[in-house]
């Protein structure tokens, strides 16, 4: 990527993140409810309207729109990303402290969705239209077929519950509650990617540089390795990137169906309280995330295809 597309592509990020902040601060600012109430009511106490106000004004509810957007903008701008109303504690910290645990879960799980799906979508397009074609693609089938809230569940019972292999409760990010969640978003994913694999891999082998090497006399499993696998590639890494970002993104039903302590379970109770500074803080990380992934994995084209970085050249 040459300096002034990168200089472009940052430009265009920080557009991107002020129009993103600006959006969801206008959502969260026009949704029904109130953050101080919900904050003096989690005692079970009924606050006075005195209390209320002065909450409200501790909490800078009371200022326009505008001046809370912008009071927060500078604090961002300056590092700081105010404190969260119901954690009691710096957005930036409770961020920190959870992003740990997603980037292990996220990790976990795409490592198992790779080592399960690119086999499986490469031997379903090899043996196409064979047996261990239909059974794999039966396979898929049944897994897109099925929500990951619903494998977690049975996994929870048969792992947890039956076994009592893994904690039910949850709430710690140790090797052991990590290995459940781990798995039923790599089986969620593997279903589709492996469907994504044998299609990518079945358009290659039906090329004509594929053919020429067959008339060659170069064996299926050199075609393979040494020519295919290289310009599938490309494709694949542009959709790990993209389930990668997902992942970071907080997958918030599982998370919360193990109670793992991640973005996701965060985000659904910042949500739940109205917890504004923390809702902005997690919608304005992810989508740093998001774009700092995609550039990534721009770059990494030229190193998988020299073709590409020729053409840059």
């Amino acid at each position: 990527m040459s300096i002034q597309r990168s200089k472009q592509r940052i430009i265009q990020m920080v557009i991107v993140l002020f129009g993103i902040s600006f959006l969801t601060f206008l959502l969260v600012y026009l949704s029904p409810g109130d953050p101080a109430e919900i904050m003096l009511t989690e005692c079970g106490n009924i606050p006075t309207p005195e209390t209320l106000a002065q909450a409200r004004k501790d909490l800078g509810l009371d200022r326009p729109f505008l001046i809370q957007y912008g009071s927060w903008l500078k604090g961002v701008v300056t590092g700081d990303m105010g404190m969260s109303y119901s954690f009691k504690v710096p957005v930036f910290q409770k961020l920190l402290s959870c992003f740990i645990p997603t980037v292990a879960l996220a990790v976990s799980s795409l490592l198992l969705m790779i080592v399960v799906s690119i086999p499986l979508g490469i031997l379903s397009a090899v043996f196409h239209n064979k047996l261990l074609d239909y059974l794999i693609r039966g396979f898929s089938f049944i897994g897109i077929s099925i929500p990951s809230f619903w494998i977690g569940l049975v996994l929870l019972r048969i792992f947890g519950v039956n076994l009592g292999w893994v904690s039910v409760s949850g709430g710690t990010a140790d090797i052991r509650s990590l290995i459940l969640p781990a798995v039923t978003l790599a089986l969620a994913m593997s279903a589709k990617y492996t469907r994504q694999v044998r299609i990518t891999v079945l358009e290659e082998l039906n090329k004509d540089y594929v053919m020429g090497a067959r008339m060659r006399g170069i064996s299926e499993n050199k075609i393979l390795l040494r020519h295919v696998l290289p310009n599938v590639l490309l494709p694949l890494v542009t959709i790990l990137g993209l389930s990668f970002g997902s992942l970071l993104g907080g997958t918030a039903v599982v998370e919360i169906i193990y109670n793992w302590p991640g973005l996701g379970n965060m985000a659904v109770k910042a949500i739940a309280c109205r917890d504004f500074p923390l809702i902005q803080g997690y919608v304005l990380m992810i989508s740093l995330l998001y774009m700092t992934i995609n550039i990534l994995v721009d770059l990494s084209y030229p190193l998988i295809d020299p073709r590409l970085r020729e053409n840059e050249s």
